[in-house]
Order: structure tokens, then C-alpha cells, then sequence
């Protein structure tokens, strides 16, 4: 996949077929649109094209309900290319691009700039300033410029959307699980290894404190999780909060890995966690010794679900 940072790179005359959005997390929504795109494109011998922004659109336009990415931009890359898309087109999003009207945006980006042969979007796109623009007007301008607009239905589950916003607020309240449905791959955060206080190595469970690399992160508890340090992937147990059990200031929350199996100096080291499945609250316990019984058990249950997934 060629992936394009500065549309002034873009290549001349490769009449494509296009998507256009923001793309974040690449669920099963997302790749029922580019594969779509793919099999459009394969069949018409044409290239295949994302067109995607950075920053995420809100960002720029109203910061304040600008929403935490699922995952970040190389990860994005790297699942767009996993479904078959031979263009990657990262477009930098402006105040001056947030105010171009719906028919400017089809002429000047679609059909001049990209040149597309057709448009493939879900049902409730819209674009242009006001995000006034939707597929009947796409259609529409399309049938002027000479690029054809299919719509995708909406890929569904338990009866509902799956949408970037829907996996958020699963991430937001723990249910992992239930996020990882609408993936179609587990949640995960990057990050880098980072000093701790080595409270957990004076308890005999050594955790490595991650300082993570994006924003999204799962509400406070304990989950089951996969560690991907380098080419090698353990069985982890994640902590997310604030120990309470110590005194710890709840405003400060922190991501604790104790990796099952590990006991290496990993300090500064690139990491990866898979979030599995939620095991419980963030709690407070009367002293250590109770703590203690509670982590052997937390990885007793970690085990038995982790056996069935590294």
C-alpha cells in the first residue's frame, strides 16, 4: 500500500476507488466498506484509496468534543493495508477545509484532485462544512463530475451500529469484551515501560508501569490481558488506577502490567497490551496480605481465560 502524506504526492490520472472518513479503530463497520471498495475496484481494474484526516476532524472544529482516538494513526496504516487498499491519503484537516461547501469538496477533491471513478461511503456519511453534505447530494454532484456513489449499509451487532462512538464508550466502561466484538480484535494501548515505586515486586508480583502512548483508555479495575514485548507475547494481568490500598491520589491513574512468566528489566521498552476480558473493580483492601490473596486469585482466573487465547 502506498501511503500518501502530502496530497502534492498524489499520482496523476489513477482514476481510483475511493473512501473518505476518519476511520478510527477500523472496525467491522470500516472493513465492510473497504472491502467493498477492494471488490469495487478489482473488478473495474481500478486502484482502491482511502481518503482519510489528520487531525480528527473535531479537533479542529470543536476541541472540546474531540473524542480519544481508539488507536493511533501507524496502527490505522497498518489495519487499512491489512484489507487490501493499494492508496492510503492522509489529508490535513483545516479550518479552511472544515468550511468548504459539499459541492467544492466533490469537485475540487473528488473529482480534480483524486480523480474518482466512484465514491463508496456508508449511508449516514456526510461532509462539508456543517457536515451538511450527505449521500443523496454526493450522488448528485457525482452524476455532474462523472463519479458514480455507492452507499454501504450498516454493519450491525445485537441490534445496533457498530460505530466508533458505540466502542468508545464499551472501552470507557471495561466492557472490553464486548468492544473486541465490534473490532474484531481485542482493544490494546502502545505505550513505553516507566519507573515505578516497585510496591508490586515487594508483594512478589513485579509490574511493569506503562506510560501509554494514546488516550483511550478502559475504566479502572483489573482485566485479563496479552503483553506483546518485542516478537514475544505472555499472559498479563492489567491493573488501572490509582492503588488505593496505599493512599494513592485518585486523580493520578495508573496502568500496571504483571506479566505472568516475566521477571526482566524492561525499562524504556516499547509495549503492547490486549485488553481480554474484565476480572473485576479496582478495590480497596484492609492491608496487604489481603491484596496479596486477591492478586494470586485474580491470576488463577487470568490463566484459565488466557490459556485459550496465547
Amino acid at each position: 500500500m502506498v501511503v500518501i502524506k502530502k496530497e502534492s504526492s498524489l499520482p496523476a490520472g489513477v482514476a481510483p476507488v475511493v473512501t473518505l472518513g476518519n476511520f478510527d479503530g477500523i472496525h467491522l463497520g470500516h472493513r465492510k466498506i473497504l472491502s467493498t471498495v477492494v471488490r469495487r475496484a478489482r473488478s473495474i481494474n481500478a486502484p482502491s484509496m482511502v481518503y482519510t484526516f489528520d487531525p480528527h476532524p473535531l479537533v479542529v472544529v470543536a476541541p472540546q468534543k474531540s473524542p480519544p482516538l481508539i488507536f493511533g494513526l501507524e496502527d490505522k496504516i497498518a489495519f487499512v493495508e491489512e484489507c487490501g487498499i493499494d492508496f492510503f491519503v492522509l489529508a490535513r484537516f483545516t479550518r479552511e477545509l472544515a468550511a468548504v461547501h459539499p459541492r467544492d469538496f466533490a469537485e475540487e477533491v473528488l473529482a480534480s484532485r483524486l480523480c474518482a471513478r466512484e465514491v463508496c461511503v456508508g449511508r449516514d456519511f456526510s461532509f462539508g462544512s456543517g457536515r451538511s453534505g450527505d449521500v443523496t447530494s454526493l450522488r448528485e454532484f457525482g452524476r455532474k463530475l462523472g463519479f458514480t456513489v455507492r452507499a454501504v449499509p450498516p454493519c450491525t451487532r445485537g441490534g445496533q451500529v457498530v460505530s466508533s462512538s458505540r466502542i468508545r464508550r464499551l472501552v470507557l466502561a471495561g466492557e472490553v469484551k464486548k468492544a473486541a466484538a465490534l473490532l474484531g480484535r481485542a482493544f490494546f494501548i502502545r505505550g513505553s515501560v516507566v519507573p515505578g515505586d516497585s510496591r508490586g515486586r515487594g508483594l512478589g508480583f513485579p509490574t511493569a508501569n506503562i506510560r501509554p502512548a494514546g488516550k483511550l483508555i478502559p475504566s479502572g479495575g483489573v482485566y485479563a490481558g496479552v503483553v506483546t514485548l518485542g516478537e514475544n507475547r505472555y499472559k498479563g494481568i492489567i491493573n488501572i488506577g490509582s492503588a488505593p490500598t496505599f493512599g494513592g491520589d485518585r486523580d493520578e491513574i495508573r496502568i500496571e502490567v504483571h506479566i505472568l512468566g516475566f521477571n526482566g528489566d524492561i525499562y524504556g521498552t516499547p509495549i503492547t497490551v490486549e485488553f481480554i476480558k474484565r476480572l473485576r473493580d479496582e478495590e480497596t483492601f484492609s492491608d496487604s496480605e489481603a491484596l496479596v490473596r486477591q492478586i494470586k486469585s485474580d491470576r488463577g482466573r487470568a490463566e484459565k481465560i488466557l490459556c485459550k487465547v496465547i
